[in-house]
């Protein structure tokens, strides 16, 4: 912005976007573990090539509306990718609502916030991370979970059923099928509970 007095030029003053404190290390570690991390923005090129250059990004596009936000979204998509949108403002919810996972702050606008699958009450960016951390977490607790299943039912329930005694004289009897079944089960919820061990800060 340009000062002037009595149409004489006196000063130049320079306004920026201040960046949250953790943004940069937020970016590092999303880039470590994803394929790619794009910033989408209706703010001029300058501005936001300045900003992703800030926080170590090398992939944005500035100067687009909410609905080529939207656009954006679906050619990732198309493109076999699994996009996460994270947005806090109006101009973010059709981008929120077309990607598979929408994340909204829970300090944006309640059209971001009722639009997204995910809202994060805390306004700290590094609680994104905390996120995808538990996401995995959870998808690999479940496929544990399904594999021990699977498995255990595949040896016990023949078994008790008696199809392996003409052939080795093996069988189960009831109470001992009964606890076995417990046993498995006790098995999958403590598995599940090591989620309560993650360290979120």
């Amino acid at each position: 912005m340009f000062a002037a007095l009595d149409t004489e030029l006196v000063g130049l003053i320079s306004v920026a976007d201040k960046l949250r404190s953790d943004a940069r290390e937020v970016v590092t570690k999303l880039r470590s573990s994803m394929s790619r991390v794009t910033m989408l923005s209706g703010d001029n090129r300058r501005t936001v090539e300045g900003v992703a250059g800030s926080v170590g990004l090398d992939s944005f596009e500035a100067e687009i509306r909410p609905d080529q936000k939207q656009v954006i979204v679906e050619s990732y998509r198309k493109a076999g990718f699994k996009v996460a949108m994270v947005g806090d403002g109006i101009n973010d919810a059709p981008a929120l609502a077309a990607a598979d996972v929408g994340v909204a702050i829970g300090s944006g606008t309640d059209v971001a916030v009722e639009t997204a699958d995910v809202v994060l009450v805390r306004p700290e960016l590094s609680t994104l991370v905390k996120m995808f951390e538990v996401a995995r977490s959870t998808l690999r607790i479940i496929k544990q979970n399904l594999f021990w299943a699977f498995f255990y039912n595949i040896a016990a329930i023949p078994l008790a059923a008696g199809l392996f005694y003409p052939l080795f004289g093996w069988t189960l009897s009831p109470t001992i099928a009964a606890a076995a079944m417990a046993f498995s089960s006790v098995f999958v919820v403590t598995n599940s509970l090591r989620l309560n061990r993650l360290e979120l800060g």
